[in-house]
């Protein structure tokens, strides 16, 4: 219920919770019960449910969003997606945005709703999928439901600042303001009517002064109400305006079915929409297509906004894909150190709040080298990063690529069409996501993506070594060891090159030499594509210059690792829904970026051959 903290520790936090002698649990931080000890589910429903008007308030609707402050034990919302299943409209979805700065434990939600039998089917559902207590935003998917949830770990300011969506019924459910007032201030009052949808109604257990004053000052109307049990009153407030659902796509064009076309795809369907995907050659046929895949997080030692992303896309990649255990390979990545700056940036981020507690650890020399089999340098130990068979994912997530070269694409009366070489209509569609990796430019002029051609090989091997990366990388493949990569800007070639074996071979024989030896008389095989990089090595996840057409390419390497997070980002924004990214990941991301720092930094000049000048502060930064 706490959804208020100071600021983040960079270590793992205490429990907040403990149980009574009443077996209740209560808020070791602020000494408040979670819920009434008289009845807390017929409290809920009092309080919220029917504080917000609901079921009433989202008949008829397409889409319904509920956000919460205080998701505690997860009762409330259970109680919301029981209301949902019994009243939801046809062809409704749910989403729900809660906030949390001090999470619990699954077992300890399991203890504390095991109080109503009633919602076990329920609760055995979101404790089955609870999130971790690292800081950021968990996505839980409920299909069952046709219901969302995305559960904010942090601080109430930093959650609802980082929120995109607009909520249509508020649950303001938090420790009492007398034990935690941070949560009530007229600041954070003021965020949740500015992520309020016109009509947005709130509810709320407490009718302190601080509350009221706090919500007609962000331009709520409040009304008291009879409260539950022993308490005498309760608040209700509403928002001017009528409520409505919003613009969104709801058929959407991918091209590409690569890891990043394959997650819009399966993004676009989670939120309700039709994906149509199209792969002019097949899929995987671009960068995705090795026979084995690294899923690990990109390791930024700032613990920003950039270590921020890079966390939770690793953490969001690994949830979705433990749901295809056919696709792993193996679990566990070594990351070797170079040397003590390794060391103290591996430190830094172990001991962060980015990760949940034992995700990551740092190992010694001599345990890296007993498991690697050979002398090691100190690592860090990714122990739920994956090595994965990309086949099984692209195959589940695509669906059925229609096979057909979008050559063109083109404008008009609110959608877009799709043209073939021949001139042929393809499709007719209402947004268009553009996952084609350095294709991408082709079908949005002016894109500047960078071409990197990497080469890979492998060959069979009995017993291969756990999964290691250091700047080169070994992983196992389902019959032996794939290494390499080369990394060559600016190349678009993808014949097979003998000397790129060679440096590969190199590069691995220079960190793991008894593991090179091992593959000097083993024929190689080996691939080589072209991959797309941007001028910030940071992706491209939002919409382009057009409306309607987003772009999710620039990836590099690490398609794999970021795609699946960055896809539900833009299919969100192409369907008119809530993100799971907070904004300031997402602006890391929009496509518009280069424009807006060139645009911020005005004209500048350079000399050019034949002593003239030119603007160059497009050229600089894009």
């Amino acid at each position: 219920m706490s959804a208020e903290s100071p600021d983040p520790p960079q270590s793992p936090r205490p429990g907040p919770l403990e149980w009574g002698d009443d077996g209740l649990p209560r808020s070791r931080l602020y000494g408040d019960v979670y819920f009434s000890s008289d009845d807390g589910l017929a409290e809920t429903r009092a309080v919220f449910l029917q504080g917000c008007g609901l079921p009433d308030a989202w008949a008829g609707r397409r889409r319904f969003v509920v956000a919460e402050l205080g998701f505690g034990t997860g009762l409330n919302i259970l109680a919301l997606l029981d209301l949902w299943r019994r009243n939801r409209p046809s062809g409704g979805r749910l989403h729900i945005f809660s906030i949390e700065a001090h999470p619990i434990e699954a077992a300890e939600a399991a203890r504390a709703l095991a109080r109503w039998p009633e919602l076990a089917d329920l609760a055995d559902l979101l404790i089955g999928r609870w999130p971790g207590r690292s800081r950021g935003v968990h996505r839980i998917e409920l299909p069952e439901l046709d219901a969302i949830l995305d559960l904010a770990v942090m601080d109430v300011a930093e959650a609802l600042e980082g929120w995109g969506g607009r909520a249509d019924a508020w649950f303001l459910d938090g420790f009492s303001p007398a034990l935690n007032p941070a949560m009530w201030r007229d600041e954070i009052l003021a965020l949740v009517a500015a992520r309020s949808a016109p009509g947005a109604r709130a509810a709320t257990f407490t009718v302190a002064g601080q509350v009221r004053r706090g919500l007609t000052s962000a331009g709520f109307a409040i009304e008291k109400r009879p409260g539950y049990g022993r308490k005498r009153e309760r608040l209700e407030a509403r928002l001017p305006g009528e409520a409505s659902d919003p613009p969104g796509a709801r058929r959407v064009a991918v091209i590409g079915a690569g890891i990043a076309g394959a997650s819009a795809a399966r993004a676009v369907r989670a939120l309700g929409g039709e994906a149509l995907v199209f792969e002019a050659e097949g899929l995987g046929a671009g960068g995705s297509g090795n026979p084995a895949a690294l899923v690990t997080p990109r390791l930024d030692a700032g613990l920003a906004a950039p270590a921020q992303l890079f966390a939770g896309a690793f953490l969001r990649a690994v949830q979705l894909y433990e749901h295809h255990p056919d696709a792993v390979i193996s679990r566990g990545v070594l990351q070797l150190a170079a040397g003590e700056r390794d060391l103290d940036r591996f430190a830094r981020i172990a001991a962060s709040d980015l990760f949940d507690p034992g995700v990551l650890a740092l190992i010694d020399a001599a345990e890296a080298s007993a498991r690697l089999g050979e002398p090691a340098p100190a690592a860090l130990d990714q122990r739920t990063a994956l090595v994965l068979d990309p086949g099984p994912v692209l195959a589940a997530w695509s669906g059925a690529p229609i096979r057909a070269r979008v050559d063109r694409l083109e404008p008009g009366d609110g959608l877009w069409r799709l043209y073939d070489p021949s001139g042929a209509l393809l499709a007719e569609v209402e947004a268009v996501i553009l996952a084609a990796g350095p294709d991408a430019a082709r079908l949005a002029p002016g894109l500047d993506l960078r071409p990197v051609r990497g080469q890979a090989s492998w060959a069979e091997l009995g017993g291969p070594p756990p999964a290691c990366a250091w700047g080169g990388y070994a992983i196992p493949t389902r019959t032996g060891l794939l290494f390499g990569a080369t990394h060559d800007r600016d190349d678009t070639g993808v014949e097979l090159r003998v000397a790129d074996h060679r440096r590969n071979l190199e590069t691995l024989a220079g960190r793991l030499p008894d593991l090179a030896a091992r593959l000097q008389d083993q024929p190689l095989q080996g691939r080589a594509a072209v991959r797309a990089t941007t001028a910030d090595r940071l992706p491209l996840a939002g919409e382009g210059a057009q409306a309607r057409l987003f772009l999710l390419t620039g990836f590099g390497s690490r398609g794999f690792s970021l795609a699946p997070l960055l896809a539900e980002h833009v299919a969100a924004l192409a369907l008119g829904e809530p993100s799971p990214l907070p904004q300031a990941q997402a602006a890391l991301v929009d496509p518009g970026r280069f424009a807006r720092r060139a645009a911020a930094r005005g004209p500048q000049t350079v000399s050019v051959a034949g002593g003239q000048e030119r603007s160059a502060s497009r050229k600089r930064l894009t």
